[in-house]
């Protein structure tokens, strides 16, 4: 008889779609976000932002990674729809504006990207829905 201690793997589900693009990425126990479970494995939770939670944010890791025994091969998503509030640590405004592919189904229940603003700390003017008018050009000759 096999006595041991029960382990069990709780993870969310926080795609919003089956569809998504991802790439294979080494990690390591460096990084900011590894944390020790009751086992003493260091491992870093699926749903982690890769590689920091900042401008420098690249992508989402998919799975969760042990890393006790050094770096290791993980899936970063780099590309489809996900849902911000289930990841294990929300998104900064920064990190949302850096990862241009990954959109967030929940994008107006995290945080806001500031508002660009001019060099005297003035808002910024608004392009959208400016439209230019003119003439169309042609090219060519005739003969």
């Amino acid at each position: 008889m096999y006595v041991g201690k029960k382990v069990t793997a709780d993870e969310v589900n926080f795609l919003a779609s089956s569809k998504f693009t991802s790439f294979s990425t080494m990690v390591d126990d460096t990084n900011a976000a590894v944390a020790t479970d009751d086992l003493g494995q260091k491992v870093i939770p699926a749903g982690t932002i890769l590689p920091t939670n900042d401008a420098k944010a690249k992508g989402i890791l998919l799975d969760e990674v042990n890393v006790t025994n050094g770096a290791q091969l993980a899936p970063l998503m780099v590309e489809g729809w996900v849902l911000g509030q289930r990841l294990p640590v929300a998104p900064t405004a920064e990190a949302i504006t850096a990862m241009t592919t990954i959109h967030f189904k929940d994008a107006d229940k995290l945080a806001k990207p500031a508002p660009a603003t001019t060099d005297s700390g003035t808002p910024a003017a608004s392009t959208t829905g400016s439209t230019t008018s003119g003439t169309g050009s042609t090219t060519g000759s005739s003969k």
